[in-house]
């Protein structure tokens, strides 16, 4: 926890969008927040009450309730709240109070309205990003915000009229579905559901060798894609029916049902933290982690930007950790010496999508002996294997505590980053890029600030080392091919596609990796960083915009490929067709991967300059 000013400076630098202040407003501010200690259970705020700032979690965990006393958050350190009844009325329109024991800061109210009245970044960041997208994003998007075609079950079974009734039920049963749309040719004839057949053919001792246009609903009333999830709830309840197809100009593209809409309802970010903190066993969590594609579906549609997204569906594989953790402890006993789990990868870059594998690592108190190391083998292989169990698959290169290599007192921690820095050969160069990713999950946190600090000074003043490590970020090609078109992958499964990871928003966090090294950048997520980089003159101030622009095109439209291949039933990954976009947003995205290739050139010569 900090404690000095020197140590405070540092912890805002952290956060966005305090890393990203001129140093005269980061000095200001330094000045103007006070410390607070919370205790388990205290009330920070009721609801109504005025608003006497804007928090900041030191450390400790903070739950923000409706007032019905639904979750619509669970927060820790770094995270901010308070600001929506600020840029509202001056009264908190939620509850907030301490889970843990801890610490806050808190910037008086009208400190804060200073720093947004002067700064236009942190204005944009607490009104359009965090009044919208923080403020929507932690609690569940609604009905009236979400369009329909984000609801329906796309690519549809059908049957035809003709079909028999016995055929129409075993094709519901084999895909489990409810209702079957009856097409006569390419037009929507009818709808047919269980409810028809238990009702107009099981009760009623009908034939079930009758085609099935003796019992469906003939011409049934019908959506737009364009229309909101409203929409189809008002009319169920008005018309007393529960599935509605989705038509556009004649063509069926889907159908909502009540189940759609039960499933969008129920599925938030704070739900699933919540069932996560209650849960006491890994087949509990992965019932939870079994909804996060439903998540990933709702928040896209519902507008928010892929930091937000990415941010709240890594929350919850943070506190699936947290969870592990203290259940291992529960099982194991209390630890020998103090230890800290630490993330890197996506989830250390807070940038988890629909797929993740898991990426993580154990530095223990240099206090720990030989005879210690079981206890932690067992810890890591507990969390690991229960990680693993609720979807977090092992990974691939064994980056993970359960290799002794990454469970290590933090003085052969500190050996390791320095013989990477010393001797950066083409293994060095590949832990480094994972392990400057590193962000601390659980466990005692001071065990990895100071590490982290001395590394990154270190690193900086290693100008070999730091040109071994843009070398190997160039690595990473955005898919530029010729005559404005994209590279494609040529052979393989993915024939054909682009790899909007490996070639898409990997150069870009590899670019923020490489300015979080040369400006000693306490950021661990990219567009964090590549905003502190901007906002430190380490890039230009057009070189910088520019890639603010091109990354979040990049991400979004990976996350946009993830939903859309969710919504129509299948596994989300990482490889779109260039064929899906439209020629204005084919033309737009291979702008931007213009864009990365020009940093990417100017970032070799030591510069960010574009042009």
């Amino acid at each position: 926890m900090p404690r000095s000013m020197i140590d405070l400076r540092r912890f805002l630098l952290s956060i966005h969008p305090y890393d990203s202040l001129p140093d005269a407003d980061l000095e200001r501010v330094l000045t103007q927040f006070t410390r607070l200690p919370m205790h388990k259970g205290d009330v920070i705020y009721p609801i109504n009450a005025p608003c006497d700032g804007l928090y900041v979690i030191l450390d400790g965990e903070v739950e923000i309730t409706s007032d019905s006393g639904e979750i619509v958050s669970q927060l820790s350190s770094r995270n901010s709240f308070g600001e929506r009844g600020l840029m509202r009325d001056g009264k908190t329109g939620t509850n907030a109070r301490a889970l843990t024991d801890g610490e806050l800061l808190l910037l008086p109210t009208d400190a804060f309205r200073d720093l947004i009245a002067v700064n236009a970044g942190a204005h944009r960041f607490f009104t359009r990003g965090r009044g919208r997208e923080a403020a929507d994003a932690t609690r569940p998007a609604t009905l009236t915000e979400t369009r329909v075609d984000q609801l329906m079950a796309g690519d549809p079974v059908t049957c035809t009229a003709d079909d028999t009734i016995t055929d129409a039920a075993k094709l519901m049963r084999q895909h489990r579905i409810s209702c079957l749309p009856v097409m006569q040719g390419a037009k929507l004839a009818g709808i047919v559901t269980l409810h028809d057949i238990n009702n107009r053919v099981v009760a009623e001792g009908l034939d079930t060798g009758l085609p099935v246009h003796h019992i469906m609903t003939a011409d049934p009333e019908t959506l737009p894609p364009s229309a909101i999830g409203s929409d189809v709830l008002h009319m169920m309840m008005e018309r007393r029916f529960g599935h509605v197809p989705i038509v556009d100009q004649g063509k069926l593209l889907g159908v909502v049902t009540q189940t759609n809409l039960t499933r969008f309802q129920a599925t938030n970010s704070a739900s699933l933290v919540r069932d996560v903190v209650r849960a006491s066993t890994p087949e509990a969590m992965a019932a939870a982690t079994a909804r996060i594609p439903q998540l990933l579906v709702q928040l896209v549609g519902a507008g928010n930007r892929h930091e937000t997204v990415t941010r709240l569906i890594t929350d919850i594989a943070d506190a699936i950790t947290r969870r592990l953790l203290a259940l291992a402890e529960e099982k194991l006993g209390p630890p020998p010496v103090p230890y800290l789990w630490l993330a890197c990868g996506s989830q250390g870059r807070q940038e988890q999508t629909g797929i993740s594998d898991q990426d993580n690592c154990l530095m223990l108190d240099d206090a720990a002996t030989d005879g210690d190391m079981a206890y932690f083998a067992d810890l890591a292989k507990f969390v690991s294997d229960g990680l693993d169990q609720a979807g977090y698959f092992y990974c691939p290169g064994d980056m993970m505590a359960t290799n002794p290599r990454w469970c290590q007192p933090v003085r052969v921690w500190r050996s390791y980053f320095r013989r990477w820095i010393d001797s950066p050969s083409t293994e060095a160069q590949m832990l480094a890029s994972v392990m400057f990713d590193l962000r601390p999950i659980g466990g005692t946190r001071s065990l990895f600030e100071d590490l982290h600090r001395e590394t990154l000074e270190s690193a900086a003043r290693n100008s070999i080392f730091v040109a071994h490590m843009v070398s190997n970020s160039l690595k990473h090609n955005p898919p530029l091919g010729l005559l404005r078109g994209f590279a494609t992958l040529r052979s393989g499964e993915h024939k054909n596609l682009i790899d909007m990871k490996m070639n898409g928003v990997i150069p870009v966090v590899d670019l923020g990796r490489i300015y979080a090294l040369r400006g000693q950048l306490d950021s661990v997520n990219t567009r964090a960083r590549i905003a502190s980089a901007h906002g430190a003159g380490l890039i230009s101030q057009t070189g910088g915009r520019d890639l603010l622009d091109a990354y979040d095109l990049i991400a979004q439209t990976r996350l946009d490929h993830q939903a859309r291949l969710i919504r129509t039933g299948r596994k989300p990954d990482n490889f779109m067709s260039p064929n899906v976009l439209s020629e204005f947003e084919r033309s737009h995205l291979r702008d931007a991967f213009v864009v990365v290739r020009t940093m990417q050139s100017a970032v070799t010569q030591g510069r960010g300059v574009i042009g």
